[in-house]
């Protein structure tokens, strides 16, 4: 199965050397590696410059944005204007972020669970954080969630959830319209990443209530979204943030704001996600 690659990167001169060595080393490599270099004011697109000279498949593509690190949109944008530059001869696409270091048997055990299952939609590993000098699993979601830094897609998956949402919830949208659509979804816990940045290091204050106006936009309907914020400001260890999670529940209905799915996509993710919360309450 042939597999592509794009790297949204914005000012990641010092760690995206790590990842594409990481990369250029697999065990089965990619056909293509397309880097997008977001308005960075760094040697990012140097470094990967530097990569491409010996690895022809790699390559490079300019984008000006704004440089507001706003989780979601602008990531998914960088991504989109990567995506376009690619030819549809790929089985699995990949969007990865410019932070990571991947074990040499990474893709070549992605692949072998694409290949064992023609549902498995999405497949990924887990991502470790470096803490005191020891790699610890970065520890901020369910083992079933594929973490947004380490996408992979079935091909015929990707069209069809209709690719990724520019906004925050992208990361979860594609796993509840794959459930949605019938696709399975594998994580394989013998996969350890190295995330050298750890998430959400430099998100700024509107940030804070974009996690809210997510869960809004999921479909989430309002107890939903209550349980869903107390979890995640309990992992975070930050109770304060339940409450800014709230807020922005609240603006997005206020405002209106457009969902990310259509009613009946909303209707089996509010079904869906309170199965799971009943699941881990009995």
């Amino acid at each position: 199965m042939k597999y592509y690659i794009v790297i949204p990167a914005h000012n990641e001169q010092d760690l995206i050397g790590l990842t594409l060595q990481s990369l250029v080393t697999q065990t089965v490599l990619p056909s293509k590696i397309v880097v997008v270099n977001d308005n960075s004011t760094d040697k990012t697109e140097e470094v990967v410059l530097g990569f491409a000279k010996e690895n022809p498949y790699i390559s490079v593509v300019n984008k000006t944005s704004d440089a507001i690190h706003m989780p979601g949109s602008k990531v998914i944008q960088a991504f989109q204007k990567g995506f376009e530059t690619l030819d549809s001869n790929y089985d699995i696409i990949v969007k990865i972020d410019g932070d990571l270091i991947f074990p040499p048997n990474y893709f070549e055990t992605i692949i072998k669970h694409f290949e064992s299952d023609s549902r498995v939609g999405m497949a990924g590993g887990f991502c470790y954080i470096d803490k005191n000098g020891e790699w610890v699993l970065e520890n901020l979601t369910d083992k079933d969630h594929i973490r947004g830094a380490l996408k992979a897609y079935r091909k015929e998956t990707y069209q069809q959830i209709g690719g990724l949402r520019p906004a925050m919830g992208w990361d979860t949208v594609d796993e509840l319209l794959c459930k949605f659509y019938d696709w399975k979804i594998v994580t394989d816990q013998s996969l350890h990443v190295k995330h050298l940045k750890p998430t959400g290091a430099n998100y700024n204050k509107t940030a804070r209530y974009k996690q809210g106006e997510a869960f809004y936009t999921l479909g989430y309907g309002f107890w939903i979204t209550a349980i869903a914020s107390a979890k995640l400001a309990m992992m975070k260890k930050k109770p304060f943030l339940f409450l800014d999670y709230i807020r922005g529940f609240w603006k997005a209905k206020k405002a209106k704001t457009p969902l990310l799915v259509n009613p009946e996509q909303a209707k089996f993710i509010r079904n869906y996600r309170f199965q799971k919360m009943k699941q881990k309450l009995f």
